[in-house]
């Protein structure tokens, strides 16, 4: 065994106890087992990875920082928004009134129409997938219309038809 000679099984059992989430975890788990005699290659198989990538999560521990660090990542931050603080924040006024507040002839937001109005107003490009995930953030939901009994007297049909076709499905505060 050429890693971890110099911590224990007791330590790392310790720092399991301490450690939260599921790679840490997996990690310690993998480096016990690895000082209990399964080799580097039954490690890959058993967590359904590469050689390599074992035998980087036993060099992470020769370190000198507490073993609770070393199997934890760093904070990954993520790509930065698009919209800024302030600007995330009126677009999410804006949205909780209907589209016409806002100089847009349409019954009601749709991600299309939200694709383009953050263009038009803040120059984004926003995907639709990320439209609707900016409608639902801004506390949305998605609603389709129902369809009423078919017993209504003709003219309610013929409203609710009107209606199906200019409203289609739309977003709407929860």
């Amino acid at each position: 065994m050429d890693h971890l000679d110099e911590i224990s099984v007791k330590e790392l059992q310790d720092a399991l106890d301490n450690v939260e989430g599921n790679k840490p975890t997996q990690r310690l788990l993998a480096s016990i087992a690895y000082k209990n005699g399964v080799t580097q290659t039954e490690l890959a198989e058993w967590h359904d990875t590469g050689r390599r990538t074992i035998y980087s999560w036993l060099m992470r521990l020769d370190t000198d920082e507490p073993l609770e660090q070393a199997v934890s990542d760093a904070h990954r931050s993520g790509r930065k928004r698009k919209l800024s603080e302030s600007q995330q924040e009126e677009f999410e006024q804006t949205v909780h009134e209907p589209p016409e507040e806002a100089g847009i002839d349409a019954p009601a937001w749709t991600p299309a129409l939200i694709q383009e109005f953050l263009e038009e107003t803040y120059g984004v490009e926003y995907s639709y997938p990320s439209c609707r995930r900016l409608l639902k953030e801004a506390g949305l939901s998605y609603q389709k219309p129902r369809r009423t009994a078919a017993e209504a007297d003709e003219d309610d049909q013929e409203a609710f038809r009107d209606e199906i076709k200019k409203s289609e499905r739309r977003w709407t505060p929860q």
